[in-house]
């Protein structure tokens, strides 16, 4: 006899449903934390320093890969992150810091001579996700080593600001990159008079980020220091320290924190392969193209400056800057895309998002607060449009794995004193405008940043291939 029989029928139907619900409980996820996935997605490497086929690299200076998010230490070694000149391979050091992995050779490179650097699917996530395919790219050393101090190019809160949010991040922008074992609290320093205030550091592209462990005191003067710790890729110090003041104010900002755009952030359209135009298109900043050269901008009838190092047209309320150009802009064209590459690794690696799979990727008709939005899919706005409402500082940070559709006519509509600029459009796929469309916020696109006929963008078009233009306002936010 079951020893079940001789309970009642009600009964007995309960005590087997109450063990279903406890093996689904505790043996139905493999993940544990609330029935959650387990991350099986493989990392990628984002960006490289040198870029691949990038000439005139520094002799005595580390090569650097990005990955899409953290890694497993372990796995980063000179096994799996090699350099070869040829068939031989190069001596040298791995190091890992944050989602940055860099080799760094034993003595100067050879001039005027192609490597190539390897990183293999012997490296893992914190998954144990191995890389899916190894990253090869090959480059050509210049003819002298580095030995130029660094500077820092900008600060964000900058120096005797007023009205700083409480929740502020601080963080300065770098004029190369830079070694990130260096940023550590002891460098990179931030003082309410005599008391150090508590934070973590981080680096990324040529950026670093101090995020203190808890909101600042109101209307409040802080104190921020960069030492001569820090040091370029090429072990050049800073030359002297950097030191600058800023003063909250008493409100605090909605949503996450803003992404870091670094140089990227100089730019309205900034490409990798092309930006083209056809039709009466009117662009209100700079933009640029690298490492593909100024005959990738089409459609502009480009005037070169007297300087060379960029060119003028009528299109366009700015400069326009090619891989081409006279020296300094090559490198810094080669910082500011790196920055772009940057900038969408950050977007693409916050968690604990606000909201997952919000109307199945159709926003159309939606009022959006402040906060970090993630889909699985592609996103779609249709004519009805779309609303972010929020406050001057707050901020948006969309999370999109494929790709992001706007229809014709649809508009993009900010209240409540939303910025173009705290909005943050992270596309894994092609961004699409359609025609006569009016969307906001910064794009920053994996692929082609499409903008149809009439369709106008206030805001940046930062694509990791091309931007194609066709009779739009672009306006730089």
């Amino acid at each position: 006899m079951n020893k079940f029989d001789n309970i009642t029928h009600p009964l007995r139907w309960f005590l087997a449903l109450l063990l279903v619900f406890f093996v689904a409980g505790c043996g139905g996820s493999s993940s544990g934390g609330g029935g959650g996935s387990a991350d099986a997605t493989p990392p990628t490497v984002n960006s490289t320093l040198p870029t691949n086929s990038a000439t005139g690299f520094a002799l005595n200076s580390a090569i650097t890969a990005t990955f899409s998010e953290a890694m497993k230490s372990s796995t980063i070694t000179t096994a799996t992150f090699s350099l070869k000149q040829g068939a031989t391979s190069i001596p040298g050091a791995v190091s890992y810091v944050g989602n940055i992995a860099s080799f760094k050779p034993t003595s100067n490179l050879a001039a005027s001579t192609i490597y190539t650097a390897s990183i293999t699917t012997g490296v893992q996530d914190l998954a144990s996700n191995a890389l899916a395919v190894t990253k090869t790219w090959s480059f050509t050393t210049g003819a002298t080593a580095d030995t130029t101090a660094p500077t820092v190019s900008s600060s964000n809160p900058a120096n005797a600001s007023t009205g700083i949010v409480v929740n502020t991040n601080i963080v300065v922008t770098l004029s190369e990159a830079m070694d990130p074992a260096t940023f550590t609290t002891t460098t990179y320093t931030l003082n309410q008079g005599a008391t150090t205030v508590p934070g973590a550091v981080s680096y990324l592209g040529t950026s670093a980020t101090f995020n203190p462990t808890s909101n600042l005191a109101a209307s409040t003067v802080y104190t921020a220091t960069i030492t001569t710790g820090v040091k370029d890729l090429a072990g050049n110090a800073l030359a002297s320290n950097y030191v600058w003041s800023f003063t909250t104010g008493t409100a605090a900002a909605a949503g996450p924190k803003a992404v870091v755009l670094g140089t990227a952030g100089n730019f309205v359209i900034l490409a990798k392969t092309g930006i083209s135009t056809t039709g009466t298109t009117a662009v209100t900043g700079d933009i640029g193209v690298s490492p593909i050269d100024s005959t990738a901008i089409t459609g502009f009838s480009l005037t070169m400056d007297a300087s060379n190092t960029f060119s003028t047209s009528s299109l366009v309320t700015g400069n326009i800057y090619a891989a081409d150009n006279a020296d300094p802009t090559p490198a810094n064209m080669t910082t500011a895309v790196s920055n772009m590459e940057a900038a969408y690794t950050d977007a693409a690696g916050r968690s604990l998002p606000d909201h997952t799979e919000l109307g199945a990727g159709n926003i159309s008709s939606m009022t959006l607060t402040p906060g970090l939005y993630k889909w699985g899919t592609g996103v779609s706005i249709d004519n009805t449009g779309v609303t972010l409402s929020g406050g001057a500082n707050d901020v948006w940070i969309f999370q999109i794995a494929q790709g992001l559709t706007v229809a014709n006519t649809a508009i993009v509509t900010l209240s409540g004193g939303a910025q173009a600029k705290n909005i943050f459009w992270q596309v894994a796929g092609q961004t699409t405008l359609g025609t006569t469309s009016a969307f906001k916020g910064i794009i920053l696109c994996q692929t082609a940043i499409v903008l149809n006929t009439g369709a106008a963008l206030l805001g940046r078009a930062l694509a990791q291939t091309a931007v194609t233009l066709d009779s739009n306002p672009v306006t730089q936010p």
